[in-house]
């Protein structure tokens, strides 16, 4: 059954002259990140990951700056299936800035989870995340993830599609 997120419309705010930077309140950073299971998540070899599930969750829910994130009504993500290839993964959130983001993902426990994932996860030959600006108050679709990733893939780094590495103003 498909999820409220995936029927969600992002619509857009106007833009507004000296509204159009990142750090402005009309601003937030979209993300997606993708893996694929090396095991079925009912295994064992990936019972450290499913472990820690609610956990992490629970700390973007309460991260400073978290705004939103794709979850099914059981509060996760893990069941969801949005790319032909069924041992994908995906993580879409929403972001306050660009800072909050990096701060959740490389300075709290969730870095413990980015330690271990080739304990769970292939590495793939692919753009695994992008991030991209939206406008506050709305929110991003599945479909804008993986054109996001696609852009990623075949462009690199632009301010439609960018990574840490390579970070875009909103213009």
């Amino acid at each position: 059954m498909m999820s409220q997120a995936f029927k969600t419309r992002r619509r857009r705010l106007p833009t507004l002259p000296g509204m159009n930077t990142p750090t402005s309140p009309r601003w937030h950073l979209a993300q997606v990140n993708i893996a694929r299971l090396l095991a079925p998540l009912d295994t064992p070899q990936l019972a450290g990951f499913v472990a820690r599930l609610d956990e992490i969750n629970a700390l973007a829910d309460g991260s400073p700056g978290f705004v939103w994130r794709l979850q099914t009504p059981e509060g996760d993500a893990t069941q969801l299936r949005v790319f032909p290839d069924e041992r994908i993964l995906v993580n879409l959130s929403v972001w306050a800035s660009l800072e909050a983001l990096k701060d959740f993902a490389y300075r709290s426990r969730h870095v413990e989870l980015l330690r271990q994932r080739r304990q769970w996860f292939e590495q793939l030959d692919q753009p695994i995340y992008a991030l991209w600006w939206i406008p506050a108050g709305s929110l991003p679709t599945v479909e804008d993830a993986r054109h996001r990733l696609a852009l990623l893939a075949a462009h690199g780094p632009t301010p439609e599609a960018f990574t840490f590495q390579q970070v875009y103003e909103n213009s």
